[in-house]
Order: C-alpha cells, then structure tokens, then sequence
C-alpha cells in the first residue's frame, strides 16, 4: 500500500509500533522524536501534589491521559500513598479526556462519571462550567504542560483547583535527527509526518527554526501533515496547514489514514500501454515497483508534469536537485531509462528535449 512512500514518525512512545505498522505496509520510515518525556516519580512536586490530594479530599478529578494516571498511581506506590490516594479518587468524581484516560481509570479498580468524547478539554470546562462548579475543589492531572488557560477559566468560574504534574515533555536530548528531516522535508524527499501530540507538532516547528516557513510551504504544497486528532492539529490548523485525521483518534487508525492518503494523491498516467504510477522515490509500472535515484525521480516529475508535451533540456536542468547542465539531464534521462527497465517510456526529441509516451490518463 505505501511502496515507495517515505513517511516520518515523530513520536517517543510507541515509535517502534508505528514504525512497524508502516513499514509492514511498505513504507520507507524516518524517526525523529520532536519530544522527550520526563516522568516525574521522584519529584517533588507530584508528590506534594498527591500528599495535597489526598489531603484536600476533592470533590472532582480531571484525568487528561492513560499514560499520565497510570503514572500517577505508580508513583504514589512506591511512596506508600496508592491505598489513600485510590481512596480519595474513589470517593470523587472522575471525568475522563477520553477513552485512554478511561481505560487507566478502570484498571486501577475505579469508575469515570463521563469521558470527553472529542479528547478535549474545551468539551470538559464547557459541560462543567454549564453544571456550574462553584465551591468545588477540582484537581487536573496534567498531560505534558501545564494546562493554563483551562485551570484559570476553572478558577474563574469559583472553583479552586490543584495541579498535578505527573510527568512533562521537553525537547528531545539529539536535535540532530529532526533537524535533519527538516531538511528532507524542505527538500521533498519526505512524502508525509506523523504527529501524535500538540506537544511534538510545537517543538516540531520551534526546532525547524528559520527553516518553519519552508516546512510550513511543504505541508501546504505536497508533504502530507497526519496528526491523530485534532488536539494534535490545532497549531497546525492555526498556521493554515491542511491536516488530514482518522475519525478514532488511535495510532492504527493513524497509520490507515496515512495508507489511504497518499496513494489517492499518487500520480497515475497511461505510458506506453502500461500504468506508470509516481510516488515519493519509487514508480510503480503496471504495479510492480521501481526504486529511483533523486534526480531520476526529478526528471520523471518533471516530464509527468506535462504528460505529453516535450519538456525543453532547460526546464529538466531547473528540476534536478543540484541544477547541472544538458550532460547532467542526459546521464539522469540514461538512468531513468535503465531503472525503468526499458527505454519506451521516454521518447527523446532531437534538438527539442524529452516526453514521457502517454497514452491517455490512467484512471
């Protein structure tokens, strides 16, 4: 489904299982972490947190993620606190930022009043703030960073709320391997991303640094931005970026979109009787792939650009990645040709410069 596709994953966790989905699919796979998470189990603050929660006894609890409640309760283990603290949560009233969050709550034995169908928290703070909280004593374990502007419109409304920072994201410790997919990104040898968090789509962009313009070109113009919900999405949809999501906000729904995606955006035309198909480094004829170098590739755009018409020497040199001359453009032409496995596909035109032989459109 996703020969000769390249598709970066920018994930820490779960990396290995979205990079084996995707390969098992026939992807070319890229990794870069856009983010690091630090848990926080020995820190300070989570477990003046979880001392001040069990304390305080609240009347509603506000998981965001499976991963971060999970971690809470670990933690609060080890410090001898997991009987008080379920305790506390079992007397409150849980509400869940969907389905992963539910699924920790439930396997540590406890019950969620309600899950935020769409993942996030503006659903949760517009059904409180409709059932009115004032007076209420609300604590919100934390995804990543704090969570600002939702806690201050909870206080706003008369609730008092308490914090709870159960692990948090940071930039990776190798900026190296996102800085080098900026590259290949700008350069157009990366057919689609893959965000799974917010988080990662903004330390994506912060670390493309004076290059965030020419990747935000890049997913506007041809490279496929896939994120897993729209949580993920917003600071792209806030810089105009057309993000393409699963209806589940799951990581294997993720990976289908992506393999749905990008072969309905595949160039397909109708060459010398057979189906020439175009994808990021590789060209599928009559189905059977073939691997292409850049600048072969290049010259193939190029030439499917036009399917029909003669493409002048000059306008093949303007295509290649490192521009050259006439000779460069024939030595690619050559190569084409030979990775193609046959010269049939492109006709040269004496004096004039090359055509692909196209039938009519494939359908």
């Amino acid at each position: 489904m996703l020969t000769g596709f390249t598709v970066a994953v920018t994930a820490e966790r779960r990396r290995d299982e979205m990079t084996a989905l995707l390969h098992r699919r026939g992807a070319r796979v890229l990794t870069a972490s856009a983010i690091s998470i630090v848990p926080l189990a020995d820190d300070d603050a989570l477990h003046a947190a979880t001392a001040a929660c069990i304390g305080l006894q609240p009347d509603l609890v506000i998981a965001t993620t499976g991963f971060g409640f999970r971690g809470w309760l670990e933690a609060a283990e080890n410090w001898g606190l997991g009987d008080d603290l379920r305790a506390v949560l079992g007397r409150a009233r849980l509400i869940a930022r969907g389905p992963k969050p539910c699924g920790a709550i439930r396997a540590a034995g406890l019950s969620e009043e309600w899950a935020a169908k769409t993942e996030a928290t503006e659903e949760i703070l517009e059904r409180l703030l409709a059932e009115g909280i004032t007076g209420l004593r609300i604590v919100v374990q934390e995804h990543g960073e704090p969570q600002t502007e939702f806690v201050a419109a909870l206080r706003a409304a008369g609730a008092a709320v308490d914090e709870v920072p159960v692990y948090r994201w940071v930039p990776p410790p190798d900026t190296g391997p996102v800085r080098r997919l900026v590259e290949q990104i700008v350069a157009g040898q990366v057919d689609a991303v893959a965000f799974t968090s917010a988080p990662a789509v903004k330390s994506f962009l912060q670390l493309a640094g004076e290059s965030e313009g020419w990747v935000l070109d890049r997913f506007r113009s041809g490279t496929l931005a896939a994120c897993v919900g729209p949580v993920t999405a917003a600071p792209l949809a806030a810089r105009d970026v057309p993000v393409v999501m699963p209806e589940r906000y799951r990581l294997g729904a993720l990976i289908k979109t992506i393999a749905d995606e990008l072969p309905r955006r595949a160039v397909r035309l109708r060459v010398a009787g057979g189906t020439l198909e175009l994808r990021g480094h590789a060209v599928l004829i009559d189905e059977v792939p073939h691997t292409l170098a850049p600048a072969a590739m290049s010259i193939l755009t190029a030439l499917a650009a036009k399917p029909g018409a003669v493409v002048s020497k000059d306008q093949l040199i303007a295509a290649l990645p490192r521009g050259n001359d006439g000779h460069a453009v024939d030595v690619a032409v050559a190569r084409l040709r030979t990775a193609l496995g046959s010269g049939r596909h492109i006709e040269t035109v004496i004096k004039r410069g090359y055509r692909l032989r196209v039938d009519e459109p494939a359908a």
